[in-house]
């Protein structure tokens, strides 16, 4: 199978969606590889490393040549699209909910798309799912995010000068982000608390040394079957924005994560819950570009409310970008794998549960948009 990588083009995107020690092995398993010259330059790989493991580098649309499979981070733009063979595969992050204009386009083509916010929440697709990989990388930079924007320490210090009491955080939503979140205040040495709705979340906050928020709101029915958690009713949300209110002015961090595949975020904390917090409180929403777990929260701004400030980045795992994309790469990795005949061609098969999932433009039509 002929692969190409292209550099990311998408602004402020560092990661490649391709690493050396990721192509080493699919040279081995006999693919040819083309990687666009400097695409992995801004994540710490130059095109040397590359080279050495068999890759072949290619200037500018050079990266296309013979190409049945083409791997992206980000989707690709109305001229990249152009540039893809017809008829070829495309794998990529392609946020298919509020992308109708760019899979109409994909299907003019006559390329088939896959996204990779679809590879479903199945042991079989445990090694192929970005979310979560990168999820992890969201969970550990946001902790330091805030302990960055935070006017004091987290852990507790004795010093010539005194004792320093520790940080208090509190992590909203213990799926894959904040549960790295949790591990990383954890290691900064803060005293962490967290709080979700599903069954599963309590005894994983539990195991990592954390705090359990509002036990009585954790609900059987809460979580679906892909293991997110479930829209709550606005009973059951305001249950649940109570519960936050009372714990939230007595923390210094905050880092949200709780976001809805498909859906807007879910608001739970209020303008209201922002000015009882502490002063010089920080708070960091992943769920900034859904639309925010914090009312006041704007996607790739800091806001300064009273004493209290809300940071809502966008795009985090690309600010780790070495890591990130290794950790992309194993995933895409187990993919090109899966999509592999014994024979190393590629097979995009409608009716297996993990390509026919993922799978949004087929045969010049769109198929899923959700």
């Amino acid at each position: 199978m002929h692969i190409a990588v292209p550099t990311e083009t998408s602004p402020g995107e560092l990661r490649v969606a391709i690493t050396p020690d990721s192509v080493a092995r699919l040279v081995k398993a006999g693919h040819v590889v083309r990687i666009q010259a400097g695409a992995g330059q801004r994540a710490g790989f130059p095109d040397a490393s590359y080279e050495s493991v068999g890759a072949v580098v290619a200037d500018g649309s050079g990266v296309y040549e013979g190409a049945e499979l083409v791997c992206r981070v980000q989707p690709p733009s109305a001229d990249e699209i152009v540039a893809i063979p017809q008829g070829a595969a495309l794998l990529s992050l392609l946020q298919p909910g509020r992308n109708s204009v760019l899979l109409d386009a994909l299907a003019r083509r006559g390329v088939t798309a896959l996204a990779l916010e679809l590879v479903p929440r199945i042991t079989r697709a445990q090694s192929m799912d970005v979310l979560s990989s990168q999820s992890t990388v969201a969970g550990y930079k946001a902790v330091l995010i805030g302990a960055a924007a935070l006017p004091k320490f987290l852990p507790m210090l004795t010093t010539a000068a005194g004792n320093v009491t520790p940080a208090r955080v509190f992590i909203i939503g213990a799926g894959v982000a904040g549960l790295q979140a949790i591990a990383t205040a954890r290691r900064l040495g803060g005293v962490v608390s967290a709080f979700d709705v599903r069954p599963a979340a309590r005894e994983q906050v539990l195991s990592l040394g954390a705090t359990f928020v509002a036990n009585d709101l954790v609900a059987a029915g809460a979580e679906t079957s892909g293991g997110y958690a479930r829209a709550q009713s606005e009973d059951e949300a305001a249950r649940t924005r109570t519960a936050l209110a009372n714990h939230v002015k007595d923390v210094d961090l905050v880092v949200t994560t709780a976001q809805i595949p498909g859906k807007p975020a879910p608001r739970l904390i209020t303008a209201d819950m922002v000015a009882s917090m502490r002063p010089g409180a920080v708070i960091v929403d992943l769920a900034a570009e859904s639309g925010g777990n914090c009312e006041l929260t704007l996607a790739g701004e800091t806001v300064q409310s009273g004493t209290t400030t809300i940071i809502g980045p966008v795009n985090v795992p690309a600010t780790v970008p070495f890591h990130a994309s290794q950790m992309f790469g194993k995933n895409v990795l187990a993919l090109v794998t899966h999509l592999s005949t014994k024979e190393g061609a590629l097979s995009i098969d409608p009716t297996d549960e993990i390509t026919g999932a993922m799978t949004v433009v087929r045969d010049g039509s769109v198929v899923a948009r959700t």
